[in-house]
């Protein structure tokens, strides 16, 4: 007699994220300093110098961390204008929008996403038990109206990406708020916006200040984008107090570890190295974007800090990738997004991209 495992583990294949610098290493013998990785979108200007200095000064390792991070959580209501009550923390935003499911979802309901989003959505469905209800884009953007249409009595959840990844798709703030306004108080909508730091003035999202009109919304925030926190995995979700205390029924004490909670705090007090990081990413996003013209290749205007091109077909595709891949660059294939034909590429530093450009111009010389 063996284990007798939940029967929607079956449907579950593990995420997958962007080839390790090492591993590719390994396989090619190329030293770690010669690799450029292009494929999880990071922040390829790492992380501000308050930032260093303070984790570099830390030493109480020896210590639980703070589990309910009240100087962390403070500072992000400082910084947004929010009520503590309002901000629950995550081991990096995937436990956000985990989370999420796990207080109003079970094998009984039903969880609307886009076609193209974030492979995380369909992930924390199945591990619910949930019945996954995707929702076809079009040309790459989400169908609001379409997710309006699809409501049933057993829909519990709404996940919404804006911008979303891979596609880089922005929805227009108006659209969205329309969205919000018809859908039943009784669903929880989930707007993950991990890219939004990267977005021009006139774009920044405006959810927060909706929050006294909708208490059916969750905000997701990332800090390991923008930020650079990628490796300490840290994020927070924002919505009505009553929400927030549900999620925090069930968060793993002590998710977020005391470096992590240094580091975001840290990072809140140096907006001025995210702002920076957010203007070098548009000025090479612009560069990237000419030299695909340049290359007649097909590509989605982008919101995000990474871009989606086409090769034209999927067997070109995993070619370009591996051909990258031989020459020590990392990108992004999607075909697991349902688009094989694309691969995508993280904004990286100037000198980055540049050798990205070369080599990829490279292989399209060679495929004519």
């Amino acid at each position: 007699m063996s284990v007798s495992f939940l029967e929607n583990l079956e449907k579950i294949e593990p995420y997958v994220g962007g080839m390790p610098i090492q591993e590719l290493s390994r396989k090619i013998g190329i030293p770690e300093d010669q690799i450029i990785k292009l494929a999880s979108n990071e922040n390829p200007y790492g992380i501000s110098k308050k930032v260093h200095k303070a984790i570099s000064e830390y030493e109480e390792y020896f210590l639980y961390p703070d589990g309910s991070g009240f100087d962390l959580v403070n500072k992000i209501s400082e910084v947004f204008n929010l009520k503590p009550n309002q901000i629950v923390l995550g081991n990096g935003s995937n436990d956000i929008l985990e989370l999420c499911a796990r207080v109003v979802a079970n094998h009984e309901s039903e969880i609307i996403f886009s076609e193209h989003a974030f492979a995380v959505y369909g992930l924390v469905t199945k591990a619910v038990g949930a019945k996954e209800i995707v929702i076809p884009a079009l040309d790459f953007h989400h169908d609001l109206d379409g997710f309006f249409k699809a409501i049933t009595k057993k829909t519990k959840l709404i996940f919404i990406a804006n911008p979303n990844n891979p596609t880089g798709t922005l929805i227009d703030q108006q659209k969205l708020f329309e969205f919000i306004q018809k859908v039943p108080s009784n669903i929880l909508v989930v707007i993950d916006e991990a890219y939004e730091e990267y977005l021009e003035a006139h774009l920044k999202s405006k959810v927060f200040l909706w929050l006294e009109e909708f208490e059916n919304i969750i905000v997701s925030r990332s800090f390991s984008k923008a930020y650079g926190l990628a490796a300490l995995r840290v994020g927070f979700g924002v919505g009505s107090s009553k929400t927030i205390s549900k999620i925090n029924q069930i968060r793993q004490p002590f998710n977020v570890n005391s470096l992590a909670q240094i580091a975001a705090i840290e990072s809140l007090n140096d907006l001025k190295f995210v702002e920076e990081s957010a203007i070098k990413n548009n000025e090479q996003k612009k560069i990237l974007e000419e030299n695909f013209n340049n290359l007649n290749l097909l590509f989605i205007k982008s919101y995000g800090n990474f871009i989606s091109f086409s090769l034209g077909s999927p067997s070109t595709a995993l070619r370009c990738y591996e051909y990258l891949l031989n020459k020590g660059i990392i990108l992004r294939p999607i075909s697991n997004y349902g688009m094989p034909d694309f691969l995508r590429v993280s904004i990286g530093t100037e000198e980055e991209n540049k050798i990205f450009i070369e080599k990829l111009t490279e292989f399209i010389g060679n495929t004519k």
